[in-house]
């Protein structure tokens, strides 16, 4: 969707992030093409829905500092996800991103014995590009190629017990590097990100674990969007997103079988931008098994719908 060891860094307020970000001028007049900056992903970063792209967020050009901000929702057949936050582009070099989600655990948490249970995250992350134009080199095979952080933290709440008897944590880091090709005279965009992460459900449910002897180390993850663009304002696509699957062994241990089981996340979506300043996204979202013990195993598929706004 139009989506190694890093030292823990102390995530500052998500009001305070985005009043700081914002106090950056915007300029209104660029010349980046519609939909080549693609949207805001659930974490923030500029991309597809699920997955960081090469391109620096906002309309910035070089020389230009430009605001990006979105909201965003997911429903599945037992949960539902809503992230938000800001973002700003610098001279189309470096993008400074914070966002936030909250998950409804649906199911789950009444399982649990605690209905109503959110669980709430909050991410900070940067971009650099730190090689190739992906409009410019769109008539050669030079990418776009940038590098990323993501630092993560998962508020308190009732699931903290649980998580620590698995051995997770609530912060933690992902590292990645996004290749993003355009081929502009045929209207096809191709995207390629390596993430190392420790993240469960993209942190939602932690990160590592280390019951039972589970490797809590770093693991590389694939990531891969295709788009192709009807238009200039028309895009559609799939993206697919490999997760990590630490909490299935640890729950292994705990003689849950495979209850606590990840699957890798994939979308179909279609993209639509009636301004250089509004994008509109949907997607058919599948995120595979969620906590299947307390799902009877229920794939979770359904929607997703976001809007960003971006200067």
């Amino acid at each position: 969707m139009p989506i190694v060891n890093a030292l823990p860094l102390r995530l500052i307020p998500l009001a305070a992030a985005a009043a700081l970000l914002c106090t950056s001028p915007a300029h209104a007049d660029t010349g980046k093409l519609l939909l080549t900056g693609g949207v805001s992903s659930v974490e923030g970063a500029a991309g597809g829905g699920i997955s960081p792209w090469a391109v620096i967020g906002s309309q910035a050009t070089e020389g230009e500092v430009g605001v990006s901000a979105y909201a965003s929702r997911a429903n599945t057949r037992d949960y539902s996800l809503n992230a938000y936050g800001v973002a700003v582009g610098i001279h189309d070099r470096v993008e400074l991103s914070v966002g936030r989600q909250d998950f409804n655990t649906g199911i789950t948490g009444t399982g649990l014995g605690l209905p109503g249970l959110h669980l709430k995250q909050d991410i900070v992350g940067a971009k650099l590009r730190v090689a190739g134009d992906a409009v410019l080199d769109s008539d050669s095979l030079m990418p776009q190629i940038a590098v990323g952080v993501q630092f993560k933290r998962l508020q308190s709440s009732g699931l903290d017990g649980t998580l620590s008897a698995l051995g997770a944590k609530r912060n933690g880091a992902d590292v990645y590097v996004s290749a993003t090709k355009l081929f502009l005279a045929q209207g096809i965009l191709v995207n390629g990100t390596m993430r190392a992460t420790k993240a469960n459900q993209g942190g939602l449910l932690g990160f590592g674990a280390t019951l039972g002897g589970t490797d809590n180390g770093y693991e590389l993850q694939p990531e891969i969007s295709v788009a192709y663009l009807i238009n200039s304002q028309l895009a559609v696509g799939f993206e697919y997103r490999a997760m990590p699957n630490k909490l299935q062994r640890a729950g292994q241990a705990a003689g849950l079988g495979d209850g606590l089981r990840a699957d890798d996340w994939k979308d179909i979506f279609i993209a639509y931008a009636p301004s250089k300043n509004v994008s509109l996204t949907a997607a058919y979202v599948d995120l595979g098994r969620i906590v299947p013990a307390t799902t009877s195993g229920r794939k979770q598929t359904g929607v997703y719908l976001s809007a960003q706004i971006t200067f």
